[in-house]
């Protein structure tokens, strides 16, 4: 698969990732952030509640969007492993994703945070090209597990 395109030179560049281990079970987030300017910053996070990891995604991206609001971030592109989140919260697909009613008020949820910027675009992107907010979910697992 070929690298996804860089995103445009104003956009904040989101990767998240949410963890639960085992799935269900306690849950975890990373997330990492590169605004225009080059800054980078970073979330690990144990979320001290368990789930499964459709709720730990959709709290990754939450968390995420809260800190690039702090950040005065306007312009997003989010990466995310998410298959699930992009079908939720994605442009709108031919064959229109089944709810899940389980985490519907979590996605409400989500949608409602992501209508606060001026431009998102959710992205798919691989696992294995995600490692680092991976690493950053798995840290706060392990943390929170010492």
């Amino acid at each position: 698969m070929p690298a996804l395109p860089p995103p445009p030179e104003h956009h904040c560049l989101i990767h998240i990732d949410g963890s639960a281990l085992p799935n269900p079970g306690p849950m975890s987030l990373g997330a990492v952030l590169q605004l225009p300017d080059g800054s980078r910053h970073t979330l690990s996070q144990s979320l001290h509640r368990s789930g499964c990891n459709n709720e730990a995604e959709l709290l990754a991206l939450m968390a995420a969007l809260e800190l690039a609001q702090e950040l005065q971030a306007r312009s997003l592109t989010v990466r995310t492993d998410s298959r699930v989140l992009l079908e939720q919260l994605g442009p709108p697909l031919p064959r229109p994703a089944r709810p899940i009613a389980r985490l519907a008020p979590l996605f409400e949820q989500a949608r409602q945070c992501m209508q606060g910027f001026d431009e998102l675009v959710l992205q798919w992107l691989p696992r294995h090209r995600n490692t680092e907010a991976d690493a950053l979910a798995r840290a706060a697992h392990a943390a929170a597990r010492a």
